[in-house]
């Protein structure tokens, strides 16, 4: 019998089986019953502003032109189009005085969980998911995420800004509106730490950057799905997660901050294209996504910025959890086809 594979991660210590032999195809996962959540009153619609705290940024059209807002104290702006608020159950809270800010860390093991935690609203339609947005209201949420990535990353005790996306009950996600989290983090997360040592150790090794090298390999591998004027996607070589696949900017940069006008726009169109062939694709799946940076100027030769999407289509059990080592039944290869396929029938 034929072996399955084992593949390395590009930049992690992380060794993945892609099960060849035990493979699966993509229609597979379609016929799943999808797990529906609870109806009831969405904190999250318009005129249900009161149900949630005060908005840190809020978006208003205003004679053709975006207003930008926050509401204060009882008030809640109505007619907006993107609203940003804390979470009403943190995983991160604001420090409470100086001292917290600059003293976080209470010994080598116990730290406060000093930070910011927020729900970013990406549209007024409960169901406008970026499969099924426009392309202008995704720019807007393009914004939205920039604007808050601004504010927070400013802040002294912030040390990382992750943006992601829940979509689905079983990924986590317990409202069913069309929605973000972003939580600022008094350190750098493990895995983006370790890509930025990786990524720092094949710059001084090859003067590259790796992920750029990345792009240049996987445009012409079977695992190449798509691109435009500003970015590419593919499948990665060791994809963790069956269907798994990457966006990322063809130019060069540690933060989506530095993304022109014409990039946000492309970024955009990128963004319903891949989202309406997975939800057509798979009907509909849960997926969650996140967005990979780098603040500050230090890693700005090495490290480029990335969003990864991984659609929850495997449950991770007794050999995942206790080893580290995930299986994929799915392999980029086919993962990458299909999703050609629906992008471009």
């Amino acid at each position: 019998m034929p072996y399955n594979e084992l593949r390395k991660d590009y930049l992690l210590d992380r060794w993945v089986v892609i099960a060849t032999e035990r493979g699966r195809r993509p229609t597979d996962f379609a016929k799943r019953e999808k797990t529906q959540a609870k109806k009831g009153v969405c904190p999250f619609c318009p005129g249900n502003e009161h149900m949630t705290p005060p908005a840190v940024l809020a978006y208003i059209e205003s004679g053709g032109k975006i207003e930008k807002i926050k509401d204060e104290d009882d008030f809640r702006h109505k007619n907006w189009i993107i609203r940003c608020f804390s979470n009403l159950f943190p995983a991160f809270n604001p420090p409470q005085n100086t001292s917290d800010r600059k003293n976080f860390m209470k010994s080598c093991d116990l730290a406060l969980a000093v930070g910011h935690h927020e729900v970013l609203v990406e549209s007024p339609n409960h169901d406008k998911h970026p499969s099924d947005a426009s392309v202008q209201q995704l720019v807007h949420v393009v914004n939205a995420y920039l604007d808050r990535l601004f504010e927070l990353s400013s802040k002294p005790y912030v040390k990382y800004v992750s943006i992601f996306r829940n979509h689905g009950l079983e990924a986590g996600a317990s409202l069913s509106h069309a929605h973000s989290q972003i939580i600022a983090t008094p350190f750098v997360p493990k895995i983006v730490e370790e890509e930025m040592k990786a990524s720092r150790k094949f710059w001084q090794e090859h003067g590259e950057c790796v992920f750029c090298n990345i792009i240049k390999r996987e445009r012409e591998s079977p695992r190449f799905i798509m691109e435009n004027m500003d970015f590419v996607v593919f499948a990665p070589w060791a994809s963790v997660n069956p269907m798994e696949f990457w966006i990322l900017p063809k130019r060069h940069a540690i933060s989506p901050l530095e993304l022109s006008k014409g990039e946000k726009e492309g970024f955009a169109k990128m963004l319903k294209t891949c989202f309406s062939a997975l939800k057509t694709l798979l009907n509909d799946p849960p997926y969650n996504f996140g967005f990979h940076i780098a603040l500050g100027k230090t890693a700005s030769q090495h490290y480029h910025w990335h969003l990864e999407v991984y659609p929850k289509l495997a449950i991770w059990a007794g050999f995942e959890k206790s080893t580290g080592v995930y299986i994929n039944t799915v392999t980029p290869e086919t993962a990458a086809e299909s999703l050609r396929k629906e992008i471009s029938p």
